[in-house]
């Protein structure tokens, strides 16, 4: 899989160079706290079923979000490459990879401790996480079986560029999925209540900005991606949303317990967790989307 692996020279502009230092800041210092969220590492939210989760247990709905992505693939049991875009510590590669077995997984990263901590985890698999920028990867053209971006995009603000750089990736026929939250409208058209939610959680959370669902899948179009299906399941994340407040008042209990300080990444990242839960609650404005779509 090494051999997937070769060099190549990114150009940054000022803006998203500090942007870039910013998600890089956050993610070095805030990504531990997120095993108090999830014991497996996984850096999103969760997707109930009725049938198969329990509201009250946190990582299975989590883990579900992983399941339902890769369904979505239509990956076979054969061997096959699946790629991550923004795979934070490789929660998802890992599920996945237990799952499959004879899959092999590449994730990127543009932090440092993720890729430390990450691989650690992957240590026994198949799977490798490399500090890259998801927009202008070094992996070769038409190499994945499939692409997963799981709340990954909207920290460079769902940009084309992040769609041509999965398209390119992507063996013909192959598939690329989206888990993640989006505007239903653009933001000047947001109500006074929403666009504070949406300006917090950005600053918060080091997110660019959150695409217009409806531009998203237009671009798609645009780059060449077929078959593409949004699907809203905002009500399928919610629940998950809603564990929001007590974990954070659980982290904070017990980061006073053991006379700890938060670190100011831990603040932003409790604070960005609030205003994604009061985000939630603007169901005209914000939506919770897994696309699909087929190269």
């Amino acid at each position: 899989m090494k051999d997937l692996i070769f060099e190549k020279q990114h150009d940054l502009t000022e803006e998203k160079l500090r942007s870039h230092v910013d998600i890089v800041d956050f993610y070095n210092e805030a990504t531990e706290d997120y095993q108090f969220w999830s014991k497996d590492f996984n850096m999103h939210f969760g997707y109930y079923d009725f049938s198969r989760t329990n509201p009250f247990k946190r990582d299975q709905m989590l883990n579900e979000m992983n399941k339902q992505v890769l369904n979505r693939l239509n990956l076979d049991n054969e061997k096959g490459l699946l790629l991550d875009l923004g795979c934070g510590m490789g929660g998802t590669m890992r599920y996945a990879l237990k799952k499959r077995p004879k899959l092999s997984a590449i994730g990127v990263t543009l932090s440092d401790f993720q890729v430390k901590e990450g691989n650690r985890l992957l240590n026994s698999m198949n799977g490798v996480i490399l500090k890259q920028n998801y927009n202008n990867t070094s992996l070769p053209s038409d190499a994945a079986d499939g692409v997963v971006a799981i709340e990954s995009f909207c920290h460079s603000g769902h940009h084309i560029s992040a769609f041509k750089e999965a398209y390119r990736t992507l063996k013909p026929r192959g598939k690329l999925v989206i888990a993640d939250a989006f505007l239903k409208k653009e933001a000047d058209e947001l109500c006074p209540g929403s666009l504070m939610a949406y300006r917090k959680l950005c600053n918060h959370w080091s997110l660019e900005r959150l695409g217009n669902i409806h531009q998203v899948v237009r671009e798609l179009k645009l780059v060449g991606f077929k078959e593409i299906k949004a699907e809203d399941i905002s009500f399928r994340v919610a629940p998950s949303v809603l564990h929001v407040p007590f974990a954070i008042l659980g982290f904070v209990f017990k980061k006073l317990f053991r006379n700890k300080v938060l670190k100011k990444e831990s603040l932003h990242n409790l604070k960005g967790s609030f205003y994604a839960l009061l985000s939630g609650l603007h169901m005209k404005s914000f939506g919770y989307y897994l696309i699909s779509c087929s190269k």
